[in-house]
């Protein structure tokens, strides 16, 4: 069963050359921290190009729970009409998260500082997946949280009464855990401290000094300090939402495996902390180009170009760039099937624990398309076939939308195409999936309704 529903069986054909423009969604961590920020703002946050894919929308969902009012324009505008730092309102019923973790941690982040009390719950997915990675920072403010064994969800937050600032060593690279402490500090006296030792997506730093928080990053020998003072009034803001990069991944890697292929992606967010995936790309050999670069929003930002590129070779990916494309080594692993030689990933256990274990998921996925890959606690090798992938399998998805995506762009370059057994848990993330490939020329087909 899919989170959203009955499964949604699909199949991606071998596919002619994918050409054309692909418009993708608006980056949904941007998304996610538009609306916290713009509830946590006293006044109106007005957003352009708002990713509205399930798990932001109910973020949304969840902001008007705690007080704020969320309204939707049309095409992509929103407003928050924001009720302050600390004027969270105790929602009346639970705050159902969907698939999304960042939307779930994140929300936390934002209420544990508030005298309230919220029930969080999720869909099959995110409630088998840890929380006690942000709860048990949050306690140190003095917020207390009561959920099923190993901190699973659901579960009941309550937030302090007299929060205490805190200094906290975030021990594994996770942009979420780091923005839900930096979020609760907000609404703390003092000064909350946050060091981090492998850089993450600063997107929470960046629209937290841009929203009027005093917020100051050092690098030191212990990492990375970032120190944020607390109770400041927040400026409400006009955002335009750059497009997401890992949204982009699938136009992009579809183009490079399929011959002929020849697909410009544009506005695409190009944050450092973000785009470990295409330069990743770019030292295995693929044609991939940055045009028009430019920055926006405090973002950079470019226009992506990808043409086939049969002559890819299997790297070693640097272990230290994983925090910058974590979410994207599902499609990456379809990349490094196509490539020649082996692609070495590793450092990346945190891939363990996302809405699926994406490495069991892919690795076996994979093997079922006739893809030779080694995998252990922390790393995986892919054995690439040069071009000859032969596909005609069944992979499951284990209601992650990365993994149903991954394996379908897989089936375009596949001798034999590729199946999955549920393609609906991709709503929440890039909801025009099908019709932004087909537009470029793919075949993919929905084998039930």
């Amino acid at each position: 069963m899919s989170g959203h529903g009955a499964a949604l069986p699909m199949t991606s054909h071998k596919s002619g050359p994918l050409r054309g423009q692909a418009d993708v969604p608006g980056d949904k961590s941007i998304s996610h921290r538009s609306l916290i920020l713009g509830a946590l703002s006293l006044g109106e946050t007005r957003i352009q190009g708002l990713l509205e894919g399930d798990d932001v929308l109910d973020t949304g969902k969840a902001m008007q729970a705690f007080g704020a009012e969320v309204i939707n324009h049309g095409g992509g505008a929103w407003s928050v009409h924001g009720v302050g730092v600390g004027g969270f309102a105790e929602p009346d019923h639970v705050i159902d998260c969907g698939n999304s973790g960042t939307g779930v941690r994140l929300i936390m982040g934002a209420m544990a500082t508030s005298p309230i009390a919220a029930t969080f719950t999720g869909d099959g997915s995110l409630n088998k997946r840890p929380m006690g990675r942000v709860t048990d920072p949050l306690a140190l403010f003095g917020a207390q949280s009561y959920g099923r064994s190993e901190g699973r969800l659901p579960l009941t937050l309550i937030g302090a009464a007299q929060a205490l600032p805190v200094r906290y060593e975030v021990p594994m690279p996770s942009a979420q855990v780091k923005s839900a402490v930096l979020l609760a500090g907000l609404n703390a006296p003092g000064q909350t401290v946050v060091i981090e030792k492998e850089a993450t997506r600063d997107h929470t730093e960046r629209m937290l000094v841009g929203f009027g928080a005093e917020l100051t990053v050092e690098q030191t020998d212990a990492g990375r300090v970032i120190t944020l003072t607390g109770q400041p009034e927040l400026r409400p803001q006009d955002i335009i939402v750059p497009r997401d990069p890992s949204s982009a991944a699938f136009p992009v890697c579809a183009a490079l495996i399929v011959e002929g292929s020849d697909v410009l992606v544009p506005n695409i967010g190009l944050n450092p902390t973000r785009a470990g995936l295409f330069y990743t790309l770019q030292e295995m050999g693929a044609d991939l180009t940055f045009e028009n670069m430019r920055e926006e929003g405090g973002e950079p930002v470019a226009d992506l170009r990808a043409k086939y590129s049969p002559d890819m070779q299997g790297i070693a990916v640097p272990p230290e760039r994983a925090a910058s494309m974590i979410d994207e080594y599902p499609i990456l692993s379809v990349v490094a099937s196509f490539a020649h030689g082996v692609t070495r990933m590793h450092g990346v256990k945190e891939l363990r624990v996302k809405e699926s274990d994406r490495i069991e998921a892919m690795a076996t996925g994979l093997r079922a398309a006739g893809v030779t890959v080694q995998d252990g606690p922390d790393w995986w090798h892919v054995h690439g076939l040069g071009g000859a992938v032969k596909g005609g399998a069944l992979a499951a998805t284990h209601l992650d939308h990365r993994i149903a995506m991954s394996f379908l762009i897989l089936g375009m370059g596949a001798r034999e195409g590729m199946s999955i057994d549920d393609g609906g848990p991709v709503a929440t993330s890039f909801p025009i999936f099908e019709p932004l490939m087909a537009a470029l020329g793919a075949s993919i087909a929905r084998t039930s309704e």
